[in-house]
């Protein structure tokens, strides 16, 4: 492996160009998968306890920011594709841990917000949710979590500035936009 890159033939015969491509563990979407799962690992736990799913804590987190919000914009604030936000948001509403109402002034919208036991739980879970943070912070190292955090939301700009090449958003396995 040179420069971490994997090269391969396209081709057996004919002298096509070699493809040249970074080694697997070494491509950015892996390197971030990756470091999700190990984040996640440390709350799953916790959120099992309290009966959550990690798309039903990301949008109770989400609504605990703001007074209400419309559907698309959630889906939009969450990372999560239409059909799955609408599946998550009738479970939370069957739960009472969200309120939805209609639009004033688009009648065929809804608006989202979190209910008094939405509240609650997001007070049970929270303190849990802040040691987990306050372990990870302390073994990583303050200074450096405060620069990983300004570095991916400095890599998060750039890559949204770039031109997508006309390739469309693809859907990963969780049915969420990669």
């Amino acid at each position: 492996m040179v420069d971490e890159t994997v090269e391969r033939d396209r081709a057996k015969e004919g002298g096509q160009p070699r493809v040249r491509l970074r080694h697997f563990s070494r491509s950015l979407p892996m390197l971030l998968l990756r470091a999700r799962e190990a984040m996640m690992r440390h709350f799953r736990n916790s959120l099992r306890v309290h009966d959550i799913t990690e798309q039903q804590w990301r949008i109770l987190r989400a609504l605990v920011t703001v007074p209400e919000i419309e559907v698309t914009e959630l889906a939009r604030a969450t990372f999560l594709l239409g059909p799955s936000l609408s599946r998550i948001l009738k479970d939370l509403e069957t739960r009472q841990l969200i309120e939805r109402h209609q639009d004033e002034n688009d009648l065929r919208r809804s608006r989202i917000a979190i209910s008094q036991a939405g509240l609650a739980l997001i007070e049970k879970v929270a303190p849990q949710s802040e040691e987990i943070y306050g372990e990870i912070t302390r073994a990583f190292g303050v200074e450096r979590m405060r620069e990983l955090q300004r570095l991916l939301e400095d890599l998060e700009t750039v890559a949204n500035g770039l031109d997508a090449r006309g390739i469309p958003d693809e859907k990963s396995d969780d049915g969420e936009e990669t």
